[in-house]
């Protein structure tokens, strides 16, 4: 395999899932991420007839699918009905991951309140083991991303967002192979650590996925690799000498952005070393 080949896209909402597998197709993209909380892919959109033709059209044209949970909702939820509602949201994307046969479904720790943290800490923590179980029954697999960081002084604070708490959310829900990590770069690349923390402090076998964009190394955006601070190369040959030889997914700007730093990246991996892999 070309190592442009494991660099997919984040399509998101940008574009119905079924006119995103054709335009992943003809631009020899063999990865999207999907987003199916709104229109034009609602969740309750996907009746049987839509799934088995999104599912016949990715696996005709060699798309791999992912869905992506939106995290503004809030997994470490605890009010009443709320709780409830996290539930069955998460519930609800597992079961069209199945029904699309999508590799997996990306999730959030949610966030807290900073007077409230290990009550909401608890919370998602727990969900998410419940959500493992339903996973493991519809055998589908979970990626947990890390976030953003937000400023100190902040209210509200995305979980996980550090080494520390990514380490202790995983250890924590257990089932490796059910719930695994979606390692976002940029979101490591302005934490102290930066991504090559990140790199020694994970078990990098429990990666799925690695998901790219670039930073200016100061706050969370999201910026077309190039024109930010992120060493690309060094990052490559970080990642693939930890051993890790999966997916990369571009997030960040338009799809013909994201098209165009999708060979950025791939000539950044050449010079690496890993390119040919």
């Amino acid at each position: 395999m070309a190592f442009i080949d494991r660099i997919g896209i984040d399509v998101g909402r940008k574009l119905a899932i079924e006119e995103a597998v054709a335009w992943a197709a003809r631009h020899g993209v063999r990865a999207i991420d999907v987003q199916c909380d709104i229109a034009p892919n609602a969740l309750e959109s996907f009746d049987a007839q839509r799934c088995d033709a999104v599912r016949e059209a990715a696996e005709r044209h060699g798309v791999r699918l992912a869905l992506h949970t939106l995290s503004a909702v809030n997994v470490a939820e605890i009010s009443p009905y709320l709780r409830e509602a996290a539930d069955a949201y998460l519930e609800a994307y597992i079961g069209l991951a199945k029904r699309l046969a999508a590799k997996w479904v990306i999730v959030h720790g949610g966030y807290h309140f900073t007077g409230d943290t290990a009550l909401r800490k608890d919370a998602a923590i727990a969900r998410l083991r419940r959500m493992a179980e339903v996973a493991r029954r519809h055998g589908v697999r979970l990626l947990l991303e890390n976030l953003n960081g937000e400023p100190e002084r902040a209210e509200v604070h995305y979980m996980p967002d550090t080494l520390v708490d990514t380490r202790e959310f995983l250890d924590r829900i257990g089932a490796p192979g059910t719930v695994d990590w979606s390692f976002t770069i940029n979101h490591a690349h302005y934490d102290p650590l930066g991504i090559a923390g990140f790199v020694a402090g994970m078990d990098m076998a429990r990666c799925g996925e690695v998901r790219v964009a670039d930073n200016n190394g100061l706050y969370e955006i999201h910026m077309h690799p190039g024109t930010g601070t992120v060493d690309f190369v060094a990052m490559f040959r970080l990642i693939e000498a930890a051993g890790y030889r999966g997916p990369y997914t571009c997030g960040w700007g338009t799809l013909e952005e994201m098209l165009e730093g999708r060979t950025y990246l791939a000539e950044k991996a050449r010079e690496a070393g890993v390119g040919s892999r």
